[in-house]
């Protein structure tokens, strides 16, 4: 039996756990559970009148895109954003395919870019080796 001054201590709440994501972070930094997160989603897209997967299949779409085995599509990335109020890029979804393909267009427009050159060098060469300006 207890004295009567000393009180019960309460049950220890349940720690929130995530991957280590940018979208990991922003669920535990709501304090949100994956079910709550997945209820937002759920009623922010209803309120927006946009059609998305039922809970059930949301919960294991969340647990797949906070541990980065897949990437959710635009309509899931505005929603995220929405719920979590932060930017795409705080979410990590800039470093999408978009940036990389802009990254590659820029890298092969610079190796275009000396190919060109080298072409108008080699071209210069050879009319100075035939004697010939082309």
């Amino acid at each position: 039996m207890m004295p009567e001054n000393t009180m019960a201590a309460p049950e220890q709440p349940h720690t929130l756990r995530a991957a280590d994501t940018p979208l990991g972070r922003a669920r535990v930094a709501r304090g949100w559970s994956q079910d709550k997160a997945v209820r937002a989603l759920t009623l922010l897209a209803e309120s927006w009148n946009w059609q998305i997967a039922a809970e059930p299949s949301l919960k294991v779409y969340l647990s797949r895109w906070e541990h980065g085995l897949t990437r959710p599509g635009k309509t899931y990335q505005s929603l995220l954003c929405a719920i979590y109020r932060v930017t795409p890029e705080e979410l990590g979804f800039s470093s999408s395919r978009e940036s990389r393909e802009s990254a590659t267009t820029k890298s092969l427009r610079e190796r275009i870019a000396e190919l060109e050159s080298m072409v108008t060098r080699l071209t210069g060469h050879l009319g100075m080796v035939e004697g010939v300006a082309l």
